[in-house]
């Protein structure tokens, strides 16, 4: 045996595709090649000028020393408000652990509440690093499939199915990154029952609640107080105030989760940046306008993009009614001169230079991930070459 192996851990992880993407279109750019990425998964708005002028006057006061671990008072009491507001979801200070972003919660979640052999339901396609992250609790991902035909919501029949006695929790992403699914309110209560009746915990990732268009945003722990308190409702700033880098999220869950969650913190990172928490307050406390203006551009452009890749011959173009991303079905084209979807990917950015992410990695197999958080002439151009460079495949 080999001492200075690396962890069976971390050795079955592979780095992330869309990071990976974004990081050669990159390489590209700053060789001089004109390369129009739609694989980021960030806004590409400023951060509003209160938040920023928040976090400066903290850190100018001197605000820059350790926090309590699950963030301080004044952050949680506005993340109590905001979800009472905006979710209908109620919950106390204790039950509210800050994180280093939506991500790290999630991972706390898996971490207290899996066990090695617990099953963790997930709804495909799903962003990847879900899949991840129960694997490295221990537990197996349980896949439940869907497609463009039904919405990217999965039906009561394929909820039921997969539920086993080793079912630990479900997790949730509505609105979905990569689909742009909003799952409606039906089967949102659909999920609770059976939760209920099954005695599972629901895991709630709600990044994107408050970038939708024409549908309606549910928080299953909304529902009553029997499924919240089985529920883990996960929230940050990343999306709504374009606060990518800030890397502030949140977890609200039953005091025992919480608990949980902040003693595994404690050992891990500690608190999330302290200036950036005076910055999250000001976010929770933000003008309304001000993200219904970044919501309003956001749609403008998913109508652009639908659009104009509705136009190119052989794509089916399902429209999004959440979240910054399409995900067209581009199978029309696959089995030929390109395989499959990771290579229509690569073909793209070499013959297109348009940087887009494989449906595969999503487990969304013949269709592409592109994000619309970029200027709509970008998206009008990256349309155009997508377009001729698919002509050569016809």
């Amino acid at each position: 045996m080999n001492t200075l192996s690396l962890s069976s851990r971390v050795g079955a992880l592979k780095p992330s595709p869309t990071l990976s993407i974004t990081a050669k279109a990159n390489s590209m750019k700053a060789e001089g090649i004109d390369v129009l990425s739609f694989a980021a998964g960030e806004p590409d708005f400023n951060t509003p000028e209160p938040i920023c002028n928040a976090a400066i006057e903290a850190i100018h006061a001197g605000f820059t020393k350790y926090t309590p671990s699950a963030g301080i008072k004044e952050l949680k009491e506005a993340i109590v408000q905001k979800l009472d507001r905006e979710n209908g979801v109620k919950v106390t200070p204790e039950q509210v652990i800050v994180s280093c972003g939506a991500k790290h919660s999630v991972y706390n979640t898996m971490q207290a509440l899996v066990e090695p052999g617990d099953e963790v339901i997930l709804i495909a396609p799903y962003w990847m690093t879900y899949a991840d992250q129960i694997r490295l609790a221990g537990g197996t991902p349980v896949v439940i499939h869907t497609s463009a035909a039904n919405d990217f919501v999965p039906s009561y029949d394929d909820l039921k199915a997969a539920i086993t006695p080793k079912t630990k929790a479900l997790l949730m992403n509505t609105p979905c990154n990569p689909t742009g699914a909003v799952l409606p309110r039906a089967t949102i209560k659909e999920i609770a029952a059976l939760a209920i009746k099954h005695d599972f915990w629901v895991v709630a990732d709600e990044i994107y609640e408050r970038l939708i268009y024409g549908a309606e945003h549910q928080s299953i722990a909304a529902l009553g107080a029997d499924i919240a308190e089985r529920t883990v409702t996960i929230g940050g700033c990343s999306k709504a105030y374009s606060m990518t880098g800030w890397r502030i999220g949140f977890a609200a869950a039953p005091t025992p989760v919480a608990k949980a969650m902040s003693n595994f913190q404690d050992q891990v990172t500690s608190n999330p940046t302290s200036f950036a928490q005076r910055g999250a307050i000001a976010a929770f406390n933000l003008d309304p306008a001000v993200v219904e203006g970044m919501r309003v551009e956001f749609e403008a452009r998913r109508d652009l993009i639908v659009k104009l890749l509705r136009e190119i011959p052989g794509l089916n173009v399902p429209e999004p009614k959440g979240a910054f991303y399409v995900f067209p079905d581009v199978s029309s084209y696959l089995g030929g001169k390109i395989k499959d979807d990771l290579e229509m990917a690569a073909f793209l950015l070499e013959e297109a230079k348009v940087a887009t992410v494989p449906g595969s990695v999503f487990e969304g197999a013949g269709h592409l991930r592109l994000s619309y958080a970029t200027s709509r002439a970008n998206i009008e151009k990256g349309a155009a070459r997508i377009a001729e460079a698919l002509k050569k495949l016809a």
